[in-house]
């Protein structure tokens, strides 16, 4: 005699189911929060490190043609007033202008703090701030 087979299928109920999405919904609700967080402080990380290059290049520019650039611009194109065979290649690229929030550096020059004044206005584009939203300066 042939037992009956149970046929019960292999796949999971709607009550496993749910109970996975939870655990799941529950876990990134506790880790979300840190892991954003991470990514503000490294914007700051990376903004205070192109503001780095950039005042560096500021200052190669003025080793080499006796004068501040009058914009950011003038890093990256030859100025009207500098003969092409003077001419360096670009001291940085147009891209490493923009801070991590996809935004120009305010470069002012002269400056009030300084020969020349740079800096990104922070995650939320408003002076002053605090956290992500905390200015990046160079003096």
């Amino acid at each position: 005699m042939k037992r009956a087979l149970s046929r019960r299928g292999g796949g999971f109920t709607i009550v496993e189911i749910l109970v996975v999405v939870i655990i799941i919904g529950v876990l990134a609700a506790l880790i979300a929060p840190k892991f954003f967080g991470r990514v503000g402080a490294a914007k700051q990380s990376v903004a205070k490190q192109k503001l780095a290059v950039i005042e560096e290049a500021v200052d190669m520019f003025r080793y080499d043609y006796g004068r501040f650039p009058e914009s950011l611009e003038e890093l990256v194109t030859r100025p009207s007033d500098v003969p092409e065979e003077k001419w360096h290649l670009p001291a940085i690229k147009q891209k490493d202008l923009l801070d991590p929030w996809e935004r120009a550096f305010v470069y002012k020059c002269p400056g009030d703090h300084g020969a020349f004044d740079l800096y990104s206005l922070g995650a939320d584009a408003q002076a002053g701030g605090e956290g992500e939203n905390a200015d990046i300066v160079n003096w």
